[in-house]
């Protein structure tokens, strides 16, 4: 098994590449540790001034690798919490790097990863991209609760009430993507944005940085994020009809069959 996570060095940018393009780039645990492991690294690499974070294959991520939860055996909720808490930490440290992140977004990014592309400062997305939140849609929920701060309340309650994905115009206008490119100018789009990013000092980037990250927890951010990951951890431990369902199909069937269960369930399929 190759790595899940590859780190390249492009002059002052560092490319995070999610590894896992057979799973769509799912963020299993050992993927969550590397990637928190990286950025707090980049963060401390004075060589670095710009960190790009992309996925391998035609999807950013599926988000939170749901074969592995199912298989978890987690059924408290000091356990769901202990578990969670590993991946709001690893999307927190994006939020929190003091080099200027950007998402290289292209197919799917949903779910948890979903959070991690809100977590950078910046997002470019190609035009096939697709964004959303499906959780409530097999009785689960966000890990990070950064979608009300994003896009306000009413688009996150759109997105979180229902499940629905919207394409990349629809979530430009929304606010969760800066840029939309064509396909296939997805790699120079990036490299051109994160070429300026990197032409600043890091003596003027992270004190900007800073400020904004202090101007959202000003906002009750970090509040939020912690009273989410309490609520999580309940409704994870919550055992519903619907979530024993879905994880019965996922060992019995796969993924692949539980998601066609959940989607069908609302009269669309989401993959």
């Amino acid at each position: 098994m190759g790595e899940t996570l590859l780190t390249e060095d492009r002059g002052p940018v560092r490319v995070l590449t999610l590894n896992r393009p057979e799973k769509l780039n799912a963020l299993d645990h050992p993927t969550v540790v590397a990637l928190h492991q990286a950025i707090q690294a980049a963060d401390v690499d004075e060589s670095v001034r710009v960190v790009v974070l992309t996925g391998a294959g035609r999807a950013f991520s599926a988000g939170y690798d749901l074969t592995e939860e199912a298989g978890s055996g987690l059924s408290s909720v000091a356990a769901w919490r202990q578990a969670l808490a590993q991946d709001v930490a690893m999307t927190m440290a994006v939020w929190a790097c003091s080099k200027p992140t950007v998402a290289a977004v292209r197919g799917h990014c949903v779910a948890g990863a979903l959070e991690v592309a809100m977590a950078c400062d910046l997002v470019v997305a190609t035009e096939d991209a697709r964004f959303g939140e499906p959780e409530i849609r097999y009785g689960s929920g966000p890990v990070t609760l950064l979608l009300p701060h994003t896009v306000g309340p009413k688009a996150a309650s759109w997105l979180l009430l229902t499940g629905d994905l919207v394409d990349a115009r629809t979530a430009q206008a929304m606010g969760l993507v800066n840029q939309v490119v064509a396909a296939d100018r997805l790699d120079a789009a990036v490299e051109a944005l994160a070429r300026k990013l990197a032409v600043v000092p890091p003596a003027v980037m992270a004190p900007t940085k800073l400020a904004l990250r202090r101007a959202v927890q000003a906002m009750g951010l970090l509040d939020a994020v912690e009273a989410n990951l309490d609520l999580s951890a309940q409704l994870n431990a919550a055992d519903t009809p619907e979530q024993r369902e879905f994880d019965r199909v996922v060992r019995e069937q796969g993924l692949k069959a539980a998601l066609a269960w959940r989607d069908d369930r609302f009269g669309e399929r989401l993959w």
